[in-house]
């Protein structure tokens, strides 16, 4: 039987230093995002620096409490290695705590530049949700968010490349692509949201929808998973906590409809 070698982690060596491909498509989806971000704060005629300015702090912050999120809910494993809690360059962080040191930061910038958090959620939503769709594909070549397993033919049926079938050989062991069912999500969303930009919406119902569309899509690409962090033995946090986005978004949606002022 033929030995099927997976990608290279590994994109390129210069000395010392080591680039991998998950590095190279975490920035490619920064760029794009940015990018993106900028030019819609150009059309609405916002400083054209604001987003730059935002990413200074909302980058640092988003992967310090990314893994932070991570090591809680890993703490009967790093309460015995400490000196791994920082160790993030093996691994383990979380997008929800990204999100939300992100958030909360947007919201402390918000306020400091006199400009309206929804405004500049808003801008960003877009290039959130493309960001996300991008990083999956690292995820593709670290050979990690996959679902159960299953067999090669089920995945030839989904018409994948052979490369990509070749990848999800794990151990062994073919498996579910998530990784790819996440992405695909994410990319329509993020085709959603362009087009609900041409549609006279309230400031935040963009943001807001984001929070919905990727959080129906997490709940359930999350069910597949085996790598999920768990609250007990059957409840997977990330489930969880896409339930509580979705019901708070929707709560935020109607109250501000009804024109209370939760966040300016």
């Amino acid at each position: 039987m033929e030995t099927i070698q997976p990608l290279n982690r590994i994109a390129f060596e210069i000395g010392p230093f080591t680039v991998y491909w998950y590095g190279i498509i975490i920035g490619l989806g920064l760029a794009l995002g940015y990018i993106l971000a900028t030019k819609e704060a150009k059309r609405l005629r916002l400083d054209k620096d604001i987003i730059a300015d935002l990413l200074l702090w909302a980058i640092p912050i988003a992967l310090i409490c990314a893994r932070i999120y991570y090591v809680m809910f890993k703490w009967d494993y790093f309460s015995n290695n400490p000196s791994e809690i920082i160790a993030i360059w093996q691994g383990g962080i979380a997008i929800h705590g990204a999100l939300i040191g992100a958030t909360i930061t947007a919201i402390v910038f918000a306020k400091k530049r006199g400009i309206s958090f929804w405004i500049l959620a808003d801008i960003v939503a877009p290039s959130i949700i493309l960001g996300q769709a991008i990083g999956r594909w690292g995820n593709f070549m670290n050979q990690e968010a996959y679902g159960g397993p299953v067999t090669r033919e089920f995945l030839e049926n989904l018409n994948m490349p052979t490369f990509m079938i070749n990848q999800m050989l794990i151990e062994g062991q073919y498996y579910h692509p998530t990784f790819l069912y996440e992405s695909i999500w994410n990319f329509t969303g993020f085709i959603i949201l362009l087009l609900l930009r041409r549609i006279n919406l309230r400031q935040g119902e963009l943001f807001l929808s984001y929070i919905i569309w990727y959080s129906v899509g997490r709940f359930f690409v999350e069910g597949m998973r085996t790598d999920s962090l768990m609250l007990t033995e059957t409840l997977r946090m990330a489930q969880l906590i896409s339930i509580l986005l979705i019901v708070g978004s929707v709560i935020v949606w109607y109250l501000r409809r009804k024109n209370l002022k939760l966040i300016k």
